[in-house]
């Protein structure tokens, strides 16, 4: 089973996008869960379950970093992705923000951008710059 989670680990060019990809994003990721996981079961106040708080907190913090170093990128590609899934249902559908913001409120621009970006990397892989293909990959 996990050989079918880490079977594809693309070298080259790509593979510098990729780490370069998951370092930015992973980066943005970490400071957006950062005040997340100062307070992780109750940063939205009454809005959500504590429990799913902090998963959230936990995917946002603990995914980004898991980005940087290419560590378990599916499993925390999957959790950024539901993470922003509901991040960018609740500014779209809920609170009817923008997509892009004017003046001083919300969008769901940057919630979907996240939610892209874990996506690709759940389909894709980390890249062979990562430590997921040192640990995972098949020796030859």
């Amino acid at each position: 089973m996990i050989q079918w989670i880490f079977n594809n680990f693309v070298g080259g060019r790509v593979a510098i996008g990729l780490l370069v990809l998951r370092i930015v994003g992973g980066l943005g990721m970490m400071l957006h869960g950062w005040p997340k996981i100062q307070k992780p079961f109750n940063w939205m106040g009454d809005a959500f379950p504590g429990w799913l708080q902090a998963l959230a907190a936990l995917s946002e913090f603990g995914g980004g970093l898991a980005w940087i170093l290419g560590l378990l990128t599916p499993l925390a590609s999957f959790g950024i992705l539901c993470t922003m899934a509901v991040a960018t249902h609740f500014h779209a559908v809920v609170q009817g923000d923008p997509f892009v913001a004017r003046g001083s409120g919300g969008s769901y621009e940057l919630a979907l951008l996240y939610l892209c970006i874990a996506l690709l990397l759940l389909l894709a892989g980390p890249g062979r710059l990562s430590l997921d293909a040192l640990l995972f990959r098949r020796k030859s």
